[in-house]
């Protein structure tokens, strides 16, 4: 996504004691190139299709990416429906970041992407940015900026133009930050905080763009163990709350696989499987992907990926 209209730093305003909860606005399996298989269609966890909104489903046709005249997205065809969360996995190098770059529109790709009904050809910045909002593995933050300055900037594509935020804009700050355990660090400077406080800052800042597709770029890096099954949970949370449909790459399988609705590994920049987590995660796949000897658990239907010494 291109990026947001930044602000001049200043002093964080006194926040209303935030509202717990939602916004306002909530409550009013084939290897080898994508493109030579049919389109996956994941559809949203049982009992959320009511939350889901059209506006949600992302759809691509064939999208590819060069770089530097190399291929290093082949051809993939996906059709995620709204409401849903798709996982992207596959080793370093494989090509995960670069498709979520290809979707927020920060890489010039081949192919078609779409976005509910809209085709992103021609979509300006802030269209875009209410559409879907990405929380990038290495933001970068503003110099003098506090929290609530940065996650302000969420709000960028909702203010008009020379305007100023509204009363719903400081709430959904408001909310955001508690959603996130940041209020007790709204007046902090970003350049301050901890890689983990950092982190919840970066998704606290997509979460208040309240775009009906969010991207996550390794959610979990530098987090502990309890931020990242809060963080995760919390996402979940507000995917079927509010129809949210979430696409995220992610390194730890075992968290993918408790998370995710379905999958696609990628290798090399090709699609090597596509499916359930019982049907992407298995030993001899991510053996044969990954290099690694692992176990993979059923634990009362939650997958649980343990690396082991090979023998």
């Amino acid at each position: 996504m291109s990026r947001l209209r930044p602000s001049s730093p200043r002093r964080s305003r006194v926040l209303s004691p935030p509202v717990r909860g939602l916004p306002p606005s909530a409550h009013s399996a084939s290897s080898g190139p994508a493109s030579s298989a049919p389109p996956v269609r994941y559809p949203p966890s049982a009992g959320n299709e009511e939350a889901a909104s059209a506006s949600g489903r992302v759809v691509l046709s064939g999208v590819s990416v060069e770089l530097g005249g190399a291929t290093v997205l082949h051809p993939i065809d996906l059709d995620v429906a709204a409401g849903s969360w798709l996982g992207i996995v596959g080793p370093n190098g494989a090509g995960k970041s670069t498709l979520l770059r290809a979707l927020a529109g920060t890489v010039p790709h081949g192919g078609a992407i779409t976005l509910g009904e809209q085709r992103t050809v021609g979509l300006g910045p802030r269209q875009r940015a209410r559409m879907l909002a990405v929380a990038p593995q290495q933001p970068t933050m503003p110099g003098g900026a506090s929290v609530s300055d940065y996650v302000l900037l969420g709000r960028t594509a909702h203010i008009p133009f020379l305007g100023s935020e509204s009363t719903h804009d400081l709430v959904v700050l408001a909310e955001v930050l508690a959603l996130l355990d940041l209020t007790d660090l709204a007046d902090r400077e970003v350049a301050t905080l901890s890689g983990g406080e950092r982190q919840r800052a970066v998704i606290a800042r997509a979460l208040a763009q309240e775009a009906p597709v969010l991207l996550l770029d390794e959610p979990t890096t530098a987090l502990d163990i309890g931020h990242q099954q809060e963080v995760l949970s919390l996402v979940d949370d507000l995917r079927h709350r509010r129809g949210l449909t979430v696409v995220s790459a992610m390194h730890d399988l075992t968290l993918a696989a408790q998370h995710a609705d379905g999958f696609v590994m990628l290798d090399k920049g090709r699609v090597v499987a596509r499916g359930t987590a019982h049907e992407v995660f298995t030993p001899e796949l991510v053996a044969r992907v990954f290099g690694a000897t692992v176990s993979v658990i059923d634990d009362g239907g939650d997958l649980v990926i343990v690396p082991r010494r090979p023998r």
